[in-house]
């Protein structure tokens, strides 16, 4: 066991897909692996591993809401439990006019307004991005869906979900529109560094599930269990890395 994960060595598999939500893991595990079993519990955030239609033991994790979260949990899945690439699989909010509600995004880059990286007293700002090879394995799987339109780009993993604007003449998300990146979430800028840290493997893909410039709002019941397109992706990608 490790501080904030009770399961067994040998307990998670070499691939894990982790969404935020602890009822979308338990989604995943219910939906898409057969003979699963939980295997971690902590403060609710349920883990389980099981098999693939295909044979493949993966696992999948909840990670909470934020980069302190997701970097205490994917930390200890890397260092203490051997899992070797964790695929994100989240939402997210959507900048660009040319993203649709719904629509995937993959995370090829990750920027941020979090301090995350202070620790190593770069001199300069880290890049985050993802793994190459699973990056280019989402996107081959992502363009077999043709039910759905996916984008490959930057995301902005935000330090705090509200932002105040203050004296400002555009609001606070406009800058990052103007440079091209795709939208926002909250997560993938910290998992990105401690693979990078780790020399491990990394992806972030997301449903979009509201706009900033459209309306629409994907449910709280949607967001937790009706992301079937994004999540076939990136089992299929994970196959390929069990």
């Amino acid at each position: 066991m490790s501080v904030h994960i009770n399961a067994k060595k040998g307990d998670f598999a070499k691939v894990l897909l982790m969404p935020g939500d602890p009822v979308r893991a338990t989604w995943i595990a219910h939906t898409f692996l057969k003979d699963y079993k939980e295997v971690c519990d902590v403060r609710g955030m349920l883990g389980y591993t099981g098999f693939t239609k295909n044979g493949k033991r993966i696992s999948v994790m909840a990670s909470g809401m934020g980069q302190p979260s997701i970097g205490i949990y994917s930390y200890e899945l890397y260092s203490q439990y051997n899992v070797e690439t964790i695929i994100r699989v989240g939402t997210c909010g959507a900048f660009q006019k040319f993203v649709n509600t719904k629509d995937i995004i993959i995370a090829q880059t990750a920027s941020t307004d979090f301090n995350w990286m202070t620790d190593f007293t770069l001199d300069g700002t880290y890049s985050a991005g993802a793994d190459f090879e699973v990056l280019k394995a989402a996107v081959e799987e992502a363009k077999k869906c043709k039910s759905v339109k996916t984008h490959v780009g930057n995301i902005f993993s935000e330090g705090r979900f509200y932002h105040f604007s203050g004296n400002s003449k555009e609001p606070w998300w406009k800058g990052w529109e103007k440079i091209g990146t795709l939208g926002c979430e909250m997560e993938s800028y910290a998992l990105y560094c401690n693979a990078a840290v780790l020399r491990k493997r990394a992806l972030g893909m997301f449903t979009v599930s509201d706009h900033f410039q459209k309306p629409g709002i994907l449910s709280s019941d949607e967001r937790a269990k009706g992301l079937k397109n994004m999540i076939e992706i990136a089992i299929r990608v994970a196959e390929k890395f069990a």
